[in-house]
């Protein structure tokens, strides 16, 4: 009887997780992708990846973990998003990928980089590169 009690908790515990985090976490999906329905699966795959290690998250921060399964999903899959809705799409994956973890979510470079599997200097280039090809767009 204390295993159920125990799946039930964790899974009210997961269940409060994405009633506060999922809006931003699609938020995120959608900046990436520019597309809803494509942002929506990439979220579906990376909550689905949460909840399989949720017990094992515990002192680990769930936003986290979410966030780096749905940016390595995103890179997986980055030949399928070029293009896109929105202000990112002219953008390609990568500075997609580094301009939202760096700017909108405020993940610091080095962090960034280690998510990534990259370089500082090089999430430090794709990110100029990325705020440079935007501002050219706005002076335009």
């Amino acid at each position: 009887m204390r295993v159920v009690d125990q799946q039930a908790g964790s899974y009210a515990e997961f269940e409060a997780f994405v009633a506060g985090a999922a809006g931003r976490l699609l938020h995120v999906a959608l900046l990436l992708t520019g597309e809803p329905e494509s942002a929506r699966r990439l979220l579906a795959g990376a909550l689905a990846r949460t909840y399989a290690n949720w017990r094992h998250l515990r002192g680990d921060d769930p936003y986290d973990f979410t966030r780096r399964e749905l940016c390595t999903a995103f890179a997986r899959t980055a030949w399928r998003h070029h293009g896109g809705a929105g202000v990112l799409a002219r953008l390609s994956p990568p500075e997609r990928l580094v301009l939202v973890l760096r700017l909108y979510e405020g993940v610091a470079e080095e962090v960034a980089a280690a998510q990534l599997g990259m370089p500082v200097d090089r999430v430090r280039v794709l990110c100029n590169r990325a705020v440079a090809a935007l501002r050219n767009r706005e002076a335009a």
